[in-house]
């Protein structure tokens, strides 16, 4: 079977047909190979027959980048975008948005004319644990009329299929492709010499039995510390060593976004000329010219100069119209060499011929570990361009003496050795709000929808997974057996905590009657219980449009903490950070971040940023206010969207107050510009 040009592997075929035959899905292939394919057939389809089909992603960023595919492949008019940032023609045939706005909105009870007959799902390695459980409450509440495809990887799929079954009622085809496009691992250690040449083992070993009992002082310690760096491979050397090798283009991994930018410059001073080849050249230069005239200010003659190198960096702060722009040089081969964070793998579809990590360790919270299997190999299967290339490369930088204590990873790496699927599933104030009010407070269906959760449906399968016969020990099955009761009841208990919790606040009587707090939260969805609160205090009503604004902003974006705000506040702006810092701090606010209702944040000097904003200033100028080592446009612009989409949910609140409504579309609009309206 051939689309678009392509002759299908097996496992695509499988999938459109069981899709044609009017059967749901569920895809399971390694990164690369080819499952968006399956995606964009059925969006083909749709669109082909006149009929409405949904296609969600786990992030923005994959949401984004489809939208502009399917634009340019079918037009403005057949295609919408729904995200936290944007919403852009939402009665569109085809509408792209992430799973959690879909969750929401079949939450809310929104009707989804969408929903019927077509529905894609796209999911990816690395975002699989924190993204899966929303794509089963999404699969969970979908119309039962919908056909659906699910495309993921390493998310256990013979479980996924009982769920989904289990929950919609009808049989879901497995269609897995366990075939991994062919990689080399090489790690780079002294000049042009593998980390692991012939020997290597025996020569540890003897280096290690030659130094046991040696003085370890300062004089040796740094003596060993001279050896070691006058051996090691340099950032520049690894360039060198994979240029020389025709690896290129590769996308080299950090995991500072300082270090994308320091070490792309490094790069373009090296190179002294450009990596691309005349024809590229011209095609850049052309593309260059026209962003020029596009992004003004925000592309200067440094970035220029990179760009026309065919060396970028790309990381989630940089400017929203920059990150594009990178994306889309990128897409045109028109960039050889790619710095990047981790959130250039996170479903974007550019791949390389090699991936570079810089290393394997990485804080994750709470302490520096190695990259967890779906981590490393959502990065990793980015090495191989399908129908370009044979083999993809994988390089890791590495120490010798490192090499000993990451070994295990490296192999459980080889093994595709992925951590278990934790559920995330977490019922929001908002979502208990809307179940009670869409479903007449009947405890016996909302019970039913809340048991349809991934939690909840793992628990009653707890002693079938565990392998537990009836040949177990009595004790140890009695054990399973109570952790499974246990575990079922959950979700249900947390339901009935938050319910009781709201009671407790006054938000709800005792009879579930929604009181003043329960009618404004039930429309909120960022820091719920602290808006709803600044709601009721009556704080908000008498600013200005653009001091409201920047309360919106200083409660959904916080500077990171390198970074601060330079020269005076407004003495008016001090004053209401005050007053809301009280309120985020009172036992309400507090109590419903400890009944896991998120943590909320708040930072004062985004209040000022987003107020700037709201009255017109550009946003170079404020970027150039904030003391950072490294840009902070993307999250400035990111902050700004979530504050404009709060903004929205405030104005469903004042909705019987026309005025307040009609300030509140007008401020919406008026911070809907330049970089805010990109689809980046």
């Amino acid at each position: 079977m051939r689309y678009r040009d392509l002759e299908l592997d097996p496992f695509q075929e499988q999938a459109i047909t069981a899709l044609a035959e009017g059967r749901s899905v569920l895809v399971c292939a390694p990164t690369g190979t080819g499952k968006t394919i399956i995606a964009d057939w059925i969006v083909d389809e749709a669109l082909r027959t006149g009929q409405q089909v949904i296609y969600t992603a786990p992030v923005k960023a994959l949401s984004n980048q489809k939208f502009r595919d399917y634009v340019r492949l079918h037009g403005e008019d057949k295609v919408g975008l729904v995200t936290g940032d944007l919403v852009i023609r939402r009665d569109a045939p085809c509408l792209v948005m992430t799973t959690e706005i879909l969750r929401n909105m079949l939450l809310t009870g929104e009707q989804l004319r969408s929903c019927s007959p077509w529905c894609s799902t796209r999911s990816t390695s690395s975002t699989t644990a924190s993204a899966a459980p929303s794509g089963r409450r999404s699969s969970s509440t979908c119309p039962r009329a919908s056909r659906s495809s699910g495309c993921r990887h390493a998310v256990e799929p013979r479980r996924v299929r009982r769920l989904a079954t289990h929950v919609r009622g009808s049989p879901v085809d497995v269609v897995e492709e366990p075939a991994r496009r062919a990689a080399r691992a090489a790690a780079v250690q002294q000049r042009h010499r593998p980390v692991r040449p012939a020997g290597y083992d025996r020569l540890w070993r003897r280096k290690r039995a030659a130094g046991a009992g040696q003085p370890t002082g300062p004089r040796r310690a740094g003596a060993r510390a001279r050896r070691r760096s006058a051996g090691r491979t340099t950032r520049i050397d690894r360039f060198r060593i994979l240029a020389e090798r025709d690896w290129l283009p590769y996308l080299y991994f950090v995991f500072s976004r300082r270090d994308t930018e320091i070490l792309a410059r490094s790069l373009a001073r090296t190179v002294n000329g450009t990596l691309l080849s005349p024809e590229e050249r011209a095609a850049a230069e052309a593309r260059l010219l026209q962003a020029v005239a596009e992004l003004g200010p925000a592309l200067d003659d440094e970035l220029l100069a990179l760009y026309r190198a065919g060396i970028a960096f790309h990381h989630a702060g940089l400017h929203v119209q920059l990150k594009s722009l990178v994306e889309e040089l990128y897409e045109a081969k028109l960039l050889k060499v790619l710095y990047c964070t981790s959130t250039f793998a996170l479903g974007i579809n550019m791949p390389a011929r090699s991936v570079v990590f810089d290393g394997l360790m990485k804080y994750d919270g709470r302490r520096v570990a190695p990259l967890p299997t779906r981590g490393f190999m959502q990065k990793a299967g980015r090495a191989g361009r399908r129908g370009m290339d044979e083999v993809g490369h994988v390089v890791i930088r590495m120490d010798l003496d490192e090499y000993d204590e990451l070994e295990s990873v490296l192999k459980r790496y080889g093994r595709g050795a992925y951590e278990p699927v934790r559920s995330s599933f977490n019922l929001s104030f908002h979502s208990v709000l809307n179940l009670l009010e869409q479903h007449d407070h009947d405890p016996q269906r909302i019970r039913e929808i809340v048991d349809k959760s991934f939690l909840t449906w793992h628990a009653t399968h707890t002693l079938a997974t565990a392998d537990l016969g009836e040949d177990a020990p009595k004790k140890r099955r009695a054990r399973a057996e109570v952790a499974a009761k246990r575990a079922k009841t959950r979700t249900w208990d947390e339901f009935r905590a938050k319910v009781g919790y709201l009671q407790g606040i006054g938000y709800l009587d005792d009879d579930l009657v929604f009181n003043a707090g329960a009618r404004i939260l039930r429309h909120l969805q960022i820091s719920e219980v602290f808006v709803t609160e600044l709601v009721l205090s009556g704080l908000l009503e008498d600013l200005s449009p653009p001091r409201l604004f920047g309360v919106l902003c200083g409660l959904t974006n916080e500077l990171p903490r390198h970074a601060h705000l330079t020269g005076r506040r407004a003495h008016e702006d001090r004053g209401l950070a005050r007053q809301v810092a009280r309120i985020r701090q009172s036992d309400v606010v507090v109590g419903a971040e400890e009944l896991g209702g998120g943590e909320c944040s708040w930072d004062e000097d985004v209040m000022h940023l987003g107020r700037r904003w709201a009255e017109g200033v550009p946003l170079l100028e404020l970027v150039a206010s904030v003391a950072s080592d490294t840009d902070l446009s993307g999250d400035l612009v990111t902050g700004f969207r979530r504050a404009k989409d709060l903004v929205g949910q405030l104005r469903d609140v004042y909705a019987d107050i026309p005025d307040r409504a009609q300030m509140l579309a007008q401020l919406a609009r008026a911070v809907s510009r330049d970089e805010v309206e990109v689809v980046g």
